[in-house]
């Protein structure tokens, strides 16, 4: 009987790993067919895709996609939801509602949601979850249901070169300068100036850039040794293994 047994959970363990290859062999192949390029849109007809762009498989809600322009070399990870107009099949007019510039990043699960007009600035990174929409309930009638009320507008703009952080919230009307940077979880709302940083909800900026003094307050890290000109990626990896090497290797002294 144990031998018996043994062939068994032998039998098992060889058609569980088999499985388990077709599976993600199979999922491997589903995310890169499924994913959404200039060249493969699929049914997505973007008013504008730009080249490199590629929205990563599964996407998560897309509709007005003729309203939507998407510049090159954009990243838009795996449940990300674009949307333009209140909902689908609507004629929205000639112009683009959504605009994302060139290098844009949009982490997993993200959320754009432009009723109006929503711009997002060239290499601007947005972290996982991150949640920017240009409309809003109103609640003016204490006797209707909030979910009644017609929404409130407003547009959004986002400069460029700005990091928003994991779970941040744009609200409408919302206008961030140039490289901006939004802290997790951060609500935003209104104007954030050029080279700021706001955190909390709602957000406030609790550091500036300013021309003669730098960054006030000062930066409690030192800032990064920028990269030597004219040295390239193979020697960068080299000294990179070089240094893990070191870190390996046993202490005598």
């Amino acid at each position: 009987m144990p031998k018996n047994r043994n062939t068994f959970s032998f039998l098992a363990g060889r058609r569980r790993r088999a499985a388990s290859w077709v599976v993600h062999r199979g999922w491997a192949w589903a995310q890169e067919a499924g994913a959404v390029t200039a060249e493969h849109p699929g049914r997505l007809r973007f008013g504008a895709i730009g080249e490199g762009t590629r929205l990563a498989f599964p996407q998560g809600t897309v509709f007005g996609a003729p309203w939507i322009q998407l510049g090159g070399h954009c990243i838009i990870g795996e449940q990300v939801t674009l949307t333009a107009g209140m909902m689908p099949d609507l004629d929205l007019g000639p112009e683009p509602i959504l605009t994302l510039g060139d290098g844009v990043v949009l982490g997993r699960g993200s959320h754009v949601i432009a009723d109006t007009t929503v711009s997002i600035g060239s290499d601007t990174y947005c972290g996982p979850y991150v949640y920017i929409t240009s409309t809003n309930h109103s609640y003016d009638d204490p006797h209707e249901p909030v979910g009644k009320q017609w929404p409130r507008m407003e547009p959004v703009e986002v400069g460029p070169g700005c990091w928003i952080g994991t779970g941040a919230v744009i609200l409408p009307g919302a206008r961030l300068g140039r490289n901006v940077v939004v802290a997790a979880g951060a609500v935003v709302r209104g104007e954030v100036p050029d080279h700021a940083v706001v955190a909390g909800a709602p957000a406030r900026v609790v550091r500036r850039w300013d021309p003669e003094k730098g960054w006030q307050p000062p930066l409690r890290t030192p800032a990064p040794v920028p990269i030597p000109k004219g040295v390239t990626p193979e020697q960068l990896l080299a000294l990179a293994e070089l240094e893990e090497e070191q870190k390996q290797e046993p202490d005598t002294r």
